[in-house]
């Protein structure tokens, strides 16, 4: 159990540490926000898919061999950092990085798996595995002050390489239970996973960088969209006439899965308001990770009790009521950071983000184990397809949080700017008068009075920028707790249809069994 949280901490530091850290390393790089950016999506692009094919090269080459073969491979990607100096360099390993930190999260699961019976893997095992994913980013934001002092770009990867070198001596040390071998990769799976790859690869592009460069104006987002539309058009085309497809298609888009996909995408979303919200939220304000550690703290420690709540409550038949309960955190936290202005701080937001970070650890367990039950219901070859599903939800679905909230913000923004400015004319005496106040703080350097004058208009256009920012970020919050309000009504109204279909079901044989007697 502690090698596989160790594992999964080196894992998520080498995601989190750059988003964790994009204005710091950006400034280290010489580059611009949206060019540091694409450190992100390189890595993202070739991670989001190549879990599914490491499960099939786990079952053809021995899971012993691929630990060892991962490990080893993850810290020469590691050292590599340590040689990068300029933005092209820094984006070729970051896309290296994604493809050595994929097997890195599958042995993390696989080692917390290990010791615990058949009977608690998908209630202990899971809850404790997922909960180290979780972790992983309050601690690189946590750590990420120090190392940066150390070494800028070159002290945050020092970390990862001692953590990675760990690892090694626990995967030699601590050998999985052997699976049996056998040959399962095939010529069209091969084909089909490579067009899966550029599909998946060209959407997690688009979703991380496309609000920056706004989704309508940059013509190569479109380029790439429709590369992803036509890439996983030609993998379906193959996998719905094979007779043994790598993933079933036809099984995704059932009714079932289809509602359980559309659960686990509008989960992410609402997760997106700590990821994506509060923290950025600090940053717009000009707080940096030291100044919101104490919070970091507590987001980590409501994280860590929310899997050990879970490992302890989860079992067949709860998974409704502990999504209710998480959606109503959730929700209860959306809606009390709604009300922030440009003087809240970090312990105003302690108690709700505290909700959301219980909450995240609470909800994705039960689904996962429910969406895993489902698959093995249908044959181990459902495992595959079900992977897919976990992926498109989790990996592309947090991309696709982030995307949507950080757009919508900055749609907000965009409005209540406008719905500002028109109201700030010198001609109004108030305006005139905060004006020369501004201005008056240049006093001792520009002689001038227009210049004065002109500072002092820029100034004021600052903080009029800042409270559209401030209330775009309300509206967002507001907005993840419709939503969280929305889908725990759902999940009422349909807790309760499943409640009656039980008990009309259950009285059906009694009222037969009263007929035969009267008869």
């Amino acid at each position: 159990m502690l090698a596989a949280t160790l594992l999964a901490l080196t894992q998520g530091l080498g995601m989190n540490l750059v988003s964790a850290n994009l204005p710091q390393i950006q400034g280290s790089l010489g580059a611009t926000t949206n060019e540091a950016t694409w450190l992100m999506a390189a890595y993202m692009a070739p991670n989001v898919s190549l879990s599914l094919l490491l499960i099939k090269i786990r079952m053809q080459f021995g899971l012993r061999r691929f630990a060892e073969l991962s490990i080893l491979g993850f810290v020469l990607v590691s050292t590599m950092h340590l040689f990068v100096d300029d933005l092209q360099s820094a984006i070729v390993v970051r896309f290296f990085s994604g493809i050595a930190a994929s097997p890195m999260s599958s042995l993390g699961f696989l080692y917390m798996l290990e010791p615990f019976p058949p009977a608690r893997k998908m209630n202990i095992g899971l809850s404790l595995a997922l909960t180290n994913t979780a972790i992983a980013m309050p601690v690189a934001r946590l750590i990420s002050p120090a190392l940066l002092d150390i070494g800028q770009w070159h002290g945050l990867y020092l970390i990862e390489i001692a953590l990675a070198l760990l690892s090694v001596a626990a995967v030699y040390l601590l050998p999985l239970t052997p699976q049996p071998r056998a040959k399962v990769i095939g010529l069209l799976d091969v084909v089909s996973y490579c067009l899966l790859a550029i599909g998946f690869g060209a959407l997690a592009i688009v979703l991380t960088l496309g609000r920056l460069y706004w989704w309508l104006e940059a013509p190569w987002l479109g380029a790439l969209l429709a590369t992803a539309i036509v890439s996983l058009t030609g993998m379906g085309v193959i996998e719905l006439n094979r007779k043994a497809p790598l993933i079933d298609i036809r099984w995704l888009t059932s009714r079932e899965i289809v509602h359980f996909t559309g659960a686990l995408l509008l989960f992410r979303i609402a997760l997106s308001e700590q990821s994506s919200g509060a923290y950025s939220f600090f940053q717009m304000l000009g707080l940096q990770n030291e100044q919101i550690a104490t919070l970091t703290w507590i987001t980590l420690g409501a994280s860590v009790a929310g899997g050990l709540t879970c490992a302890i409550m989860m079992k067949p038949g709860r998974e409704p009521l502990m999504h209710a309960a998480a959606l109503c955190l959730i929700g209860i936290g959306a809606y009390g950071d709604s009300h922030a202005t440009n003087l809240t701080r970090p312990e105003e937001m302690y108690a709700s983000q505290a909700m959301i970070a219980f909450a995240s650890a609470l909800f994705l367990p039960p689904a996962l184990a429910s969406g895993m039950m489902s698959a093995l219901k249908k044959g181990p070859n459902y495992i595959l397809s079900f992977i897919v599903v976990f992926l498109l939800t989790q990996s592309l679905g947090g991309l696709f949080g982030s995307a949507f909230f950080g757009s919508f913000v900055t749609w907000r923004e965009k409005f209540h700017s406008h719905a500002l400015v028109q109201h700030v004319t010198l001609i109004d005496p108030l305006v005139a008068q905060r004006t020369s106040q501004l201005g008056s703080a240049y006093a001792r350097v520009l002689t001038d009075p227009a210049l004065r004058n002109a500072e002092g208009i820029a100034l004021l256009g600052q903080q009029a920028t800042r409270e559209a920012n401030v209330l775009a970020y309300n509206d967002a919050f507001l907005l993840i707790a419709a939503l969280s309000a929305i889908a725990l009504a759902a999940l009422l109204v349909h807790m309760g249809v499943a409640a009656l279909a039980r008990r009309s079901a259950a009285a059906s044989p009694l009222t037969s069994q009263q007929t035969l007697l009267r008869s």
